[in-house]
């Protein structure tokens, strides 16, 4: 069994959250540069044996898409061309970065380490990925 990846696409930043091998836990992985994504995930898919990649996708209060996914619709088709092997699943990421930062002040996170964006993407990436593993469980 390999594990489930999660995407929180920016377009700056996109932040990444994995599971472990027996997939209990999700856990924030890193923030890299969103131009740098596919090549990322080349060099983490050559190591890792993912079986599904989660992408967040964020929709607004009335259940409409945001303005940033087109962007992130053409992400996704670029990971299923790429990587054709490894199914992509979409997962409604509303609010994972209100969420985020309550996680942060809730686990004491200074105020400083909390208004790095690169914190609060890989943790939004991981609230996605648990998310979606509790929906599937």
């Amino acid at each position: 069994m390999g594990r489930i990846l999660a995407i929180d696409y920016g377009k700056k930043r996109t932040g990444l959250a994995v599971t472990d091998m027996l997939r209990i836990t999700a856990n924030p992985l890193l923030t890299i540069e969103t131009t740098h994504l596919l090549s990322w995930l080349e060099e983490y898919l050559k190591k890792e044996q993912v079986d599904t990649i989660v992408i967040g996708y964020p929709r607004q209060m009335n259940g409409q898409d945001s303005e940033t996914v087109p962007l992130i619709r053409a992400c996704e088709q670029q990971i299923r061309a790429r990587f054709s092997r490894i199914p992509v699943v979409e997962y409604d990421e509303r609010f994972t970065s209100v969420i985020a930062h309550q996680a942060m002040i809730a686990g004491g996170m200074k105020k400083k380490n909390r208004q790095d964006k690169a914190q609060v993407d890989k943790l939004a990436a991981c609230i996605i990925l648990e998310g979606y593993m509790e929906q599937n469980s």
